[in-house]
């Protein structure tokens, strides 16, 4: 099933029992100025904000095209209240809390893997898979009080109604013991129907999820024994883990693209955690990149991989899919090869796309259309 994404990207919510670091790491990934401060609910409403999203290519395309206009993709984080046991039921404004995640399209979740005893700890003591179970305890529960709700409505409809409708009921009832034996919707079966009534839901257990493992400066290199307890969980689960430290993230947050590119060499680290948590978020998404490019702006636009053609000229307006007639297309990597589009096209690379034509990631479009 194909969902329309926004240009900027995607809607990442933050989550995480409270004082685990969330608003901090979120205040420096998008140097948005949250609230931070050592107590519960110190987040009430949600904080948003935007983070380009790191793309080498991109400044390829500058450097090239020296544009009057850059504009990159844009991720969009929202920092949600800590969550606590009980959040599903109310506990500590739970239900406005789970209804601010049920607008995101991934879930980052924070998990507190650093010991400080300054720091209060909700339940008094540092405990990765706790944590972590809490959390994901109190979606599934606020889930299966959504199925039961429908399942009472398809029981009705199955009643008087079609086989779609019986075919409807059987996918809510065999949803509600899958959510009740404490499993994740998004580890439910994957018929059509079912990711149709998932989908009608907004089940907050269906959204992708990774975590993020907030350790001390010391250990965002060879992360520790909570790191690797999580790790070994989330694997079990077929989910990952980005290690972050919030203090490396808030130093970086505030440094020049070259002051920031040396403290992360002399860290010995290869990218910062917003890339990181940036790109796993693009990946569990499935989400691409493609540019369009000239004198006047260079741009990345994102979409989702299977599109073809006609959809992704959609992202840049809707008149352009509507009119789709062709797509001049190519490749980065005969960019990067011949290091100009004209070098490119002399050289045989600049390909005439049709309808049908799945863009890649990484392309060079220009659409034309009827318009």
């Amino acid at each position: 099933m194909f969902f329309y994404i926004e240009p900027m990207g995607f809607k990442c919510g933050i989550v995480g029992l409270p004082n685990v670091g969330k608003s901090t790491i979120f205040n420096a990934i998008t140097n948005a100025g949250a609230e931070s401060a050592n107590y519960p609910f110190c987040t009430i409403n949600p904080n948003v904000g935007m983070v380009n999203v790191p793309d080498k290519r991109l400044d390829v395309l500058v450097k090239a095209y020296k544009p009057r206009s850059i504009v990159p993709a844009v991720t969009q984080f929202v920092d949600i209240a800590g969550l606590v046991k009980g959040a599903s039921q109310g506990e500590g404004l739970g239900n406005q809390f789970l209804t601010h995640i049920r607008e995101c399209e991934a879930i980052m979740e924070v998990v507190r893997c650093f010991d400080d005893e300054n720091i209060i700890h909700v339940h008094e003591s540092v405990n990765p898979l706790r944590d972590v179970e809490i959390i994901e305890t109190e979606l599934i529960l606020k889930d299966l009080e959504s199925v039961d709700k429908r399942l009472a409505q398809e029981a009705k409809n199955a009643r008087i109604g079609t086989a779609k409708a019986k075919e409807r009921l059987a996918v809510c009832e065999a949803l509600s013991k899958h959510l009740g034996e404490g499993k994740p919707a998004r580890s439910f079966e994957k018929s059509d129907a079912a990711q149709e009534v998932i989908f009608e839901l907004a089940l907050l257990t269906a959204k992708p999820i990774f975590y993020c493992a907030n350790v001390g400066e010391g250990d965002v290199l060879t992360g520790n024994a909570y790191t690797e307890e999580l790790k070994k969980y989330a694997a079990g689960r077929g989910e990952d883990v980005v290690i972050i430290c919030g203090k490396i993230e808030e130093e970086l947050s505030s440094m020049e693209a070259q002051e920031k590119a040396e403290f992360l060499k002399d860290l010995g680290m290869a990218e910062s955690g917003l890339d990181q948590a940036v790109h796993k978020g693009y990946a569990i998404l499935g989400l691409r990149t493609f540019f369009t490019a000239g004198e006047k702006e260079v741009r990345a636009w994102t979409f989702h991989k299977g599109w073809k053609a006609p959809a992704c000229a959609g992202v840049i307006h809707t008149d352009f899919e509507k009119g789709f007639i062709r797509a001049e297309t190519l490749s980065y990597a005969d960019f990067e090869k011949y290091g100009s589009l004209n070098a490119a096209k002399d050289a045989g690379h600049l390909r005439t796309e049709g309808k049908d034509y799945e863009v890649q990631d990484g392309d060079i479009m220009l659409f034309l259309f009827n318009g």
